[in-house]
């Protein structure tokens, strides 16, 4: 995220703000710029009498104000960091008088997760005048790759298309986990090695080979060879591969391939930008679309609907999942 890209690089010049106030449905661009306030605003030996962190289901917003007004000891600045904020949003407003004349020599750090501010209101007014706001967005799963990317290069690494992809079809937007299993493999791995597909299978465990990018490729070429093994395989591996994860993404899948249907443009920098998409994927529905007419990919959303609801329990009578796996490619294919 850019912002937060800027908004280090001002602290790293010197130009800290007396309140840092982070908000909004992403918590990894909180964490990572908390993070860096905590680590880098202070020495070490001025962290012992001059950082603290309080939580915001366990103080109110007279207890962080009482800290944040009390003068460093021995040092320029202090730090006061309130997690968990958000479990003062009932009262988050009563911090406006605080923050309209922040104590200068005082770092006070929000981070209010899963939050917006009313932009309306006086106190994100006031945190803009006399401080920094960042609101901390979720990002589009089509835009992790991307993300991923930039910043495995940022640290000297790289990743091939298809290996970010299997992460991100793997672990979705949820970009924590991904950094985590990111931090994992740049453990194991050596030096300035590109990442593939081939590392993804050996160190975090998903196919390279027998996955949902795997199976939805394979049923828009109508590769019944090649299905047919994924889901084998996903029969075999249930709790890897669970049925109601298959239904969504392909139910995801042939709901943009029936908005791919209703557009005018299909060359692959519109087809990419009306369906949220990478431009590496515009091929596969391309290749999908002459497999799979609109009249026919209605059909196959009503299917997959129906599959949701047994992979559920209702109306299954007991099936296994080998046998719902069988029974939707039967009906798609």
């Amino acid at each position: 995220m850019d912002e937060v890209k800027r908004i280090v690089a001002e602290i790293r010049k010197g130009n800290i703000k007396p309140i840092y106030f982070l908000y909004g449905e992403e918590p990894y661009f909180i964490d990572r710029l908390s993070d860096f306030i905590s680590n880098s605003v202070l020495t070490e030996e001025e962290k012992g009498f001059n950082q603290m962190v309080l939580y915001g289901k366990d103080v109110t917003i007279d207890d962080i104000v009482g800290h944040a007004k009390r003068y460093p000891m021995m040092s320029e600045r202090q730090v006061i960091m309130v997690k968990e904020a958000q479990h003062l949003s009932r009262t988050i407003e009563q911090l406006t008088p605080y923050a309209e004349t922040p104590q200068p020599t005082t770092v006070l750090v929000i981070c209010y997760k899963y939050k917006k501010l009313d932009k309306r209101k006086k106190l994100y007014k006031e945190v803009q005048k006399n401080g920094q706001l960042l609101e901390s967005n979720k990002l589009y799963e089509d835009k992790v790759p991307e993300w991923l990317r930039k910043n495995l290069q940022a640290e000297g690494h790289a990743i091939t298309h298809k290996a970010a992809m299997l992460l991100v079809e793997y672990l979705g937007n949820d970009l924590s986990r991904i950094d985590n299993e990111l931090k994992k493999l740049k453990m194991v791995l050596p030096g300035q090695i590109e990442i593939t597909p081939k590392h993804i299978e050996e160190h975090i465990g998903i196919s390279k080979d027998y996955n949902n990018f795997e199976l939805k490729k394979a049923i828009g070429e109508r590769n019944v060879l090649k299905a047919t093994k994924i889901i084998t395989y996903f029969a075999q591996n249930p709790k890897d591969n669970p049925f109601v994860l298959t239904v969504t993404l392909l139910h995801s899948f042939f709901s943009q391939l029936l908005q791919y249907h209703g557009l005018k443009d299909h060359s692959s920098k519109s087809v990419a930008s009306a369906l949220r998409i990478n431009p590496y994927f515009v091929q596969e529905y391309q290749v999908a679309a002459r497999n799979y007419p609109m009249k026919r990919v209605s059909e196959i959303i009503s299917y997959l609907r129906e599959m949701d609801l047994k992979g559920k329990g209702l109306g299954a009578n007991g099936m296994s999942q080998s046998d719902l796996l069988k029974e939707l490619l039967v009906k798609i294919i």
